[in-house]
């Protein structure tokens, strides 16, 4: 008893950056869409998918796009605490991931971003001149403005990582300087 499961702290924090930096990349990967979790301005929780665009091992941070006028963005803005929730078939893997976020609309970030994204048929989201969630109204065409590209950082906390497996499944909650095994 007492005894560390096989599979070194250092191993599994590899292998979950090595997946996450691969899901911002590869579009077919189970975790390019995790679900993200916030606080509503009513208290209770909300969910969405995001696409995941960063993983930095080094920063221990996560980043995805949004219109800055999303209700998420108003959510993040009023508790920046917030949670993803990723799973992998593959992997057989689930990770709940807290996080502490900020939310950008404006800078070298966004800039940066909004080279890339302006290049995409995804453009469109961000320069519509209705906010996301708004009823639709006039079909009239309007003069498109400026874009409403937001970038999000995502500053993990702590990883709880399960991993289920017939012979045994495996749980354990990682920082940045410690993994600690739990009772799955």
């Amino acid at each position: 008893m007492g005894q560390e499961p096989p599979g070194t702290a250092a191993d599994i924090h590899h292998r979950i950056w090595t997946e996450l930096q691969r899901a911002t990349v590869d579009r077919h990967h189970e975790w390019r869409t995790p679900v993200l979790a916030t606080t509503g301005p009513d208290g209770l929780p909300q969910a969405r998918t995001v696409v995941l665009r960063a993983a930095d091992a080094t920063a221990s941070q996560l980043s995805f796009f949004t219109d800055h006028r999303s209700l998420k963005v108003v959510e993040l803005q009023a508790v920046p605490a917030a949670a993803f929730v990723f799973w992998s078939k593959r992997l057989n893997w689930q990770l709940r991931v807290r996080v502490a976020t900020q939310v950008h609309t404006e800078g070298p970030l966004v800039d940066a971003a909004w080279a890339r994204v302006s290049q995409s048929a995804a453009a469109g989201d961000y320069l519509s001149p209705q906010a996301p969630g708004s009823a639709l109204g006039d079909h009239t065409d309007r003069e498109l403005g400026a874009h409403h590209l937001a970038v999000v950082t995502a500053r993990i906390e702590h990883i709880d990582w399960l991993e289920l497996a017939r012979t045994g499944h495996r749980r354990a909650r990682l920082t940045d300087d410690a993994l600690v095994w739990l009772v799955p």
